[in-house]
């Protein structure tokens, strides 16, 4: 026994007999592990007449006729079994010895079986045999148990046959199921336990090897018998050796409840209460008495309905009659000798048959001792609504009995969250009468955190847990440490600990794959943290992973990192802070609806996610980062529910940062600019903007706020309205600046704009005319950066020290350092740029030197050298990331691949074009450069609204050329193929062949096809011939004529399903591909128009090949003059602790009015009104329901009043008629004396 407990222990992790190896070789322990019980030894029975034995056996059946016991052997019935005619599942069976340790079952239940580990274990017990069930107990049975099992996630155990009550459960779980979503039934969970000796047709389940599956005859009838009831998804059937005879399971079944209810809820036992585990009595027999009594000795809980039958009936009396005794036993002699006088009469009274009257007796005293443990439910009266609550209320005064220092309403709120009932939790607990403390909230919101129970977190919240005092840092780790082993996040966070475990040299993780700490939640919230264990050096590693170099890594502060240092040394500095006493674990989390926003979204927890957005700041920018985390990880994932579930829930928080963007936007522009482009330091400096690109937000880039802004920068400080022709003009004619033929900003515009700044710090974070942020502050070029540092410090300008700019020099600036001057002047440059390398190449490409090259190609190779130091710039000199990442960056984007290759094959050409041999290998390598260098016009239209929507529109064309040319290669290698080895027996040229195989059919659908080289009748006279040394020697083939009719039917075939079929498949291709994208071309051009912005707007304003000069003055001022950019930091801005505390203030306002706006708008609609309505329609019903049986009381009680008045009319009239006043009638008669309530 113990060996098969090892055997399961060691492959716990296995998981439901899913671990890749068959279900046969997943249980061949268990024969090894687990026994049955037979009887061998005949014992004569005296009421057989010899004929059998006491077990029920026959007498042949017995390999000895000594008085003696049973014996175990290894089982032979065991695995998964199929119902005939069922159409379910299979359910899982076991037969075993009555002496089996329930560890070893519960562990294979929930391991190998695959059932989740309960919430809540109802045990039923009686109405055994052919009992009739009364049908308010059904309906019990069906309403109030089933639904409350579903809620709670709780395993029924019955007796799993089809008769008494276990077939009305089976029954009432099978209507369940019918009517219930695929996700509601795997929380309910029906185990018969049922003696072996009592399965009819055990027979077909017997198999020494186990039976995947064993078929199993039901007879579809009315009638109860003892076959197994297919409602059940395991079967425990339970062997003492006995044949045909009831309770070989009782004491098995006693032993497995007692071990569940000291096992623990949640995720592996994660939990913060044990299991709870009840009893249910439904009528029971005069044997009910004592294994109730011994079950209450082990302090379970029971649930007795009264009026069932006659176990429960006596039960329920017993309670009534002893409910205001006050002790817990009668103590002086003649009050317990009365005390047990009555409970013998009430034990005759309903069991008059049974001989041993004193047992029972004994056994009821004992039962009446353990009192606390037993709740008595009328279902006759009081319906099966509240019995979810009765149940509850059952379990709670249980755990008060057993634990004297527990709180009545902590015990109830536990079981409440681990029933995932806060319905009951809000009408029970938190209704304004109970004060909660944090100290009774924490346990629990640990547990409702770990288990996915957002409502109760939004509860606790609510009533009185404060979450800056709850989530310190340490307690931040072990909810990641709590992570499901089978969720992506724990995958990801496992690599990483690996790779820093592996580092500081431990042999920790080289004892087992899996870290204990990660591997069980409940050792990661008890055991003592060390080196060893998943700290937030992993997360903030994953989170770097998966947000990319937007944003500075995660909890490198409070770890004391350098953000720019490496990660071998960080791992390092790490390793070293884990092994000592780790100061930052004891501090609170200062960004805690953050952090758990992040944990919940990792875990594609949707519900729970949304809440901690809703409670977090930055709304915006966290719905992005939540976007892009959920994005990537869906990259990851591997199944396709989750994929599906985490890019939905990607798609919500787009929509949030839309709908909240919206609220800003409508209610302050300048507002919602600055937010933006506001650096967040809760995002590692990241701003809205680099958040929506990197999580390809194109909906919330088709925002017109967004848009707005991109467009305000593009033109820098000239009207946005201005006209193309205009900017043109200007670009040839630059004198017209000084003219009113383009609207600029007048230069004070920013002296005003820092002066409101300034002055408007204390404005009210409602009002729409506060400017929080001046948008000069990201057009200002770096000459600017010195003057509006110096406007900022003295806003008023009351220091006549302050320059101004001149007038000429200003408007200069103004024209040439903006972003869409940037673009006009590279535009036509590079089409100047095309223009020469064309001349060179077409008219003046001269021969290798010294002849060349001529003075107009050294310029363009001077101006091909000017765009190599372009995008060196853009490589290694736009952001303080390292090397190696910035190079990544680059190349991730496809335009500057294109420059890359361009690049590389105009210096390749040059290379060649300097020598002889290679002169025309190098002309051709430049022809097809420029070739690329046209190409790259296509990125610089990309601007355009109507052409940027239409070149996207061809590069997704063109990935369906791709899928066309596979078909078309598959389709002409055929046929080119028969087509050559049809017309000619032998020719061995190769570059013959391949102009016959694959050119000249590829020709054959543009309609060039030559007829006389396909058809002898039209083949004229020509030297050919057929000897094989001839043609070796280079001599033509012939064509043959032997099947040259299936030559013509090949073509025919050929040109119809390449012409007609995979031409139309493209056409239709390129339809829907248009159809789609041209739906939502404006959104893609938008989010496209972003990048381009962004590259011009950090640009210098020269174009190549003056670029040069700009690139000269920014090595001066980098290197020379140690001058900081103060463009680098282009579309961002760090507010101080003021501006940026009324900013998250005024963003939270909106956020607010949205949320309520989307709650009155939830709350309007038809789905809501009619819930609405039938609440409403449920409680009038329920009032009425009262109103007759109020109705019915004072009808009772006229009547009563009506027997009293003709009661003393009659006794008035006998005293009249008596010796002294003689009565003159009869006494009077009592009428219509109706019940309360029928029964």
């Amino acid at each position: 026994m113990q060996r098969g407990m090892n055997d399961v222990e060691r492959n716990r992790d296995g998981g439901g007999g899913k671990s890749g190896t068959p279900r046969e070789k997943d249980q061949s322990w268990i024969p090894t592990g687990i026994n049955k019980r037979v009887c061998s030894n005949f014992v004569q029975d005296s009421s057989s007449n010899g004929a059998r034995c006491r077990c029920g056996g026959l007498r042949e059946q017995h390999e000895s006729l000594e008085t003696g016991r049973s014996n175990e052997c290894p089982t032979d019935a065991f695995g998964e079994l199929e119902f005939t005619g069922a159409g379910r599942s299979h359910s899982h069976f076991l037969r075993l010895s009555c002496d089996t340790l329930p560890q070893t079952v519960y562990t294979l239940m929930t391991t190998r079986w695959g059932l989740p580990s309960p919430n809540l274990v109802v045990s039923v017990v009686g109405g055994e045999g052919h009992e009739k069930i009364k049908p308010w107990v059904r309906d019990i049975l069906r309403k109030g148990l089933v639904r409350a099992a579903q809620s709670t996630g709780a395993w029924i155990l019955t007796g799993g046959l089809r008769e008494g009550v276990s077939r009305c459960v089976g029954e009432a779980v099978r209507d369940h199921r019918a009517a219930a979503p695929a996700p509601s039934q795997k929380k309910l969970i029906a185990v018969g336990l049922a003696s072996w000796g009592l399965v009819h047709n055990r027979h077909q389940l017997v198999n020494p090897k186990g039976s995947f599956p064993a078929r199993y005859y039901v007879q579809n009838t009315a009638r109860d018998s003892c076959c197994l009831d297919n409602s059940c998804q395991a079967f425990l059937l339970v062997d003492d050796g006995s044949v045909s005879q009831r309770g070989a399971e009782t004491a098995f079944r006693a032993n497995l409840e007692d071990y569940i209810s000291h096992q623990r809820t949640g995720i592996w036992g994660s939990g913060s209460i044990e299991i709870p585990v009840i009893c249910m009595l439904i009528s029971g027999d005069a044997s009910m008495l004592q294994r109730l009594d011994a079950s209450l000795k082990k302090a379970t809980p029971w649930l007795v309905l009264a009026g069932s039958g006659p176990a429960a009936d006596l039960i329920g009396e017993l309670m009534d009659t002893f409910y205001n005794l006050g002790p817990t036993s009668p103590s002086p002699e003649g009050e317990k000798a009365e005390f047990c006088d009555r409970v013998r009469k009430r034990v005759r009274r309903y069991f008059p048959a049974e001989a041993e009257l004193e047992e029972l007796v004994e056994s009821a005293m004992s039962i009446c001792q353990n009192r606390e443990l037993i709740t008595v439910f009328n279902g006759a009266q009081d319906g099966s609504d509240d019995f979810d609550t009765v149940v509850l209320k059952a379990l709670v005064r249980a755990s008060k009995r057993v634990s004297s220092k527990a709180s009545e309403y902590i015990d109830e709120l536990k079981l409440a969250v681990a029933w995932n009932r806060v319905d009951i939790a809000k009408t029970e607990l938190f209704t304004g009468n109970i004060e909660w403390r944090y100290e009774d909230l924490e346990e629990s919101m640990t547990d409702a955190l770990i288990n996915n129970k957002p409502q109760f977190v939004r509860l606790f919240c609510e009533n009185g847990l404060n979450i800056l005092d709850y989530l310190t840092y340490e307690r931040l780790e072990s909810l990641y440490r709590s992570l499901s082993d089978g969720s992506l996040a724990y995958n990801l966070l496992q690599r990483r600990l690996n790779e820093r475990q592996g580092l500081a040299g431990s042999q920790h993780i080289m004892d087992g794959p899996v870290t204990p700490a990660l591997k069980s939640p409940q050792n990661a919230l008890t055991a003592p943290v060390s080196a060893m264990e998943l700290s937030l050096f992993e997360v903030s590693r994953l989170l770097w992973d998966l947000l990319g170099d937007i944003c500075q890594p995660f909890y490198y502060g409070i770890l004391g990192l350098d953000p720019n240092i490496p990660i071998w040394r960080a791992l390092k500095q790490v390793n070293k802070l884990l092994l000592g006493e780790c100061p930052y674990r004891s501090q609170r989390c200062l960004s805690p609806w953050a952090a758990l926003f992040v944990w919940a979204v990792l875990q594609n927890r949707s519900e729970m996610a949304i809440y901690f957005w809703e409670m977090a700041g930055e709304s915006v920018m966290s719905a992005l980062g939540g976007c892009k985390i959920l994005r990537e990880l869906s990259k990851l994932e591997s199944e396709t529910d989750s994929k599906l579930e985490m890019k939905e829930l990607a798609q919500t928080f787009e929509n949030l940062a839309h709908d909240v963007f919206s609220e800003c936007y409508e209610n302050s522009e300048s507002r919602s600019f600055t937010l933006l482009i506001r650096m967040s330091p809760v995002w590692g400096k990241a701003t809205c903007l680099q958040m929506a690109t990197a999580a390809d937000a194109r909906l919330f880039f088709s925002h017109d706020g967004v848009q707005s802004l991109l467009s305000q920068i593009w033109w820098g400080d000239m009207d946005r309205s201005t006209e193309v022709s205009k900017l043109i003009l200007t670009f040839f004619l630059p004198p017209l600046l000084y003219t009113n033929l383009i609207s600029f900003r007048e230069q004070e515009e920013d002296v005003n704009s820092m002066a409101v700044l300034h002055g408007r710090d204390t404005d009210s974070v409602d009002g729409n005319d506060a400017t929080v942020f001046s948008f000069a502050d990201i057009t200002q070029n770096e000459e600017d950066a010195e003057e509006l540092r110096a406007l900022k410090e003295n806003p008023t300008g009351s220091s006549p020290a302050t320059p101004k700019r001149p007038y000429i020099l200003w408007r200069w600036r103004q024209f040439w350092f903006a972003p869409v001057t940037s673009f006009l002047g590279n535009v036509l440059m590079y089409f100047l740029f095309l223009c020469l390398f064309a001349y060179v190449l077409l008219v003046d490409f001269h021969p290798p030197p010294p002849a060349g090259p001529a003075p107009l190609e050294i310029i363009l190779y001077f101006w091909v050298f000017t765009l190599v130091c372009e995008e060196i710039r853009q490589t290694f000199f736009m952001s303080s990331l390292f090397v190696l990442q910035r190079m990544r960056n680059y190349i991730e984007d496809v335009w500057n691949k294109c420059d890359l290759i361009a690049i590389g094959l105009f210096i390749l050409a040059v290379c060649c074009r300097m020598f002889q041999q290679t002169y025309h290998f190098g002309r051709a390598v430049m022809a097809v450069d420029f070739m690329v260098f046209t190409l790259r016009l296509i990125h610089i239209f990309a601007v355009h609204k109507q052409l940027g929507p239409k070149i996207i529109i061809v590069g997704k064309m063109v990935k369906d050329v791709f899928f066309f040319l596979f078909f078309l290669a598959v389709w002409l290698m055929a046929y080119g193929v028969a087509n050559q080895a049809l017309l000619y027996s032998y020719d061995p040229r190769p570059d013959w062949i391949l102009r016959r195989v694959i050119y000249r059919p590829y020709l054959y659908i543009f309609g060039q096809i030559p007829l006389h080289e396909l058809d002898a009748v039209n083949v004229g006279e020509i030297n050919c011939t057929d000897i094989a040394e001839e043609i070796d020697a280079g001599a033509e083939p012939c064509m043959s004529t032997y099947a040259n009719w299936l030559v013509a039917i090949l073509l025919v075939i050929y040109l119809l399903f390449s012409n007609i079929v995979l031409v139309n498949l493209l056409i239709a291709m390129f339809s829907y591909t248009f159809s789609k994208v041209q739906e939502h071309s404006d959104t893609y051009w938008k989010f496209q128009r972003y990048n381009l912005i962004v590259e011009y707007h950090s640009r210098p304003c020269l174009a190549p090949p003056f670029i040069i000069i700009s690139h000269l003055h920014l090595f001066i001022k980098r290197t020379i003059c140690r001058i900081p950019s103060v463009k680098s930091r282009h579309f961002a801005v760090e507010l101080q602790d003021t501006k940026a505390s009324r900013l998250n203030t005024w963003e939270g306002i909106q956020k607010e009015n949205l949320l309520l706006a989307q709650n009155k708008q939830q709350k309007d609609s038809d789905t809501a009104r009619l819930q609405r309505t039938s609440v409403k329609v449920d409680n009038v019903l329920r009032q009425m329901a009262e109103i007759r049986d109020h109705d019915r009381r004072l009808h009772l009680v006229e009547t009563q009043l009506e027997y009293c008045c003709s009661t003393l009319s009659w006794m008035a009239d006998a005293l009249s008629h008596s010796n002294l006043i003689q009565a003159s009638r009869p006494a009077p008669i009592l009428k219509d004396l109706t019940p309360l309530s029928p029964r």
